[in-house]
């Protein structure tokens, strides 16, 4: 493997890991559901329910691994998902894939939305 290759896997190995505490993984779930546009921290806090300091230290966490954005409004710190690096991350995962047995040539994954069946209903 090549060095610039390790430095991609140790960096999204530090990715994987800021989400791998189950507050953080909530909270990018919680920025996911309201992006692009983003949430107040105020509001991540009373969805979650942890006090200000704790859901402080998991948002620095996530923000220093590149995982989430954060700008002032006034006095409103606004959060949103960082979607290029979660889909940087999910490539990563997939750039591989099939490729051991030769079912696919490298690179031919795509990663998008899930592809809509008619016909099947929603589950509420």
């Amino acid at each position: 493997m090549r060095t610039e290759d390790l430095g991609r896997v140790a960096r999204y190995a530090d990715m994987f890991a800021a989400m791998g505490a189950e507050p953080r993984l909530r909270i990018m779930q919680i920025l996911l559901t309201a992006h692009p546009q983003g949430i107040v921290v105020g509001d991540i806090q009373d969805e979650l329910g942890i006090p200000a300091s704790t859901l402080s230290h998991h948002l620095d966490k996530l923000r220093s691994e590149d995982l989430v954005r954060v700008r002032r409004e006034g006095t409103f710190l606004w959060y949103t998902a960082n979607t290029d690096a979660l889909q940087e991350i999910l490539g990563f995962l997939y750039a591989e894939c099939c490729t051991r047995n030769k079912a696919i040539e490298p690179g031919l994954v795509a990663i998008g939305p899930a592809p809509s069946v008619k016909g099947r209903k929603e589950s509420k």
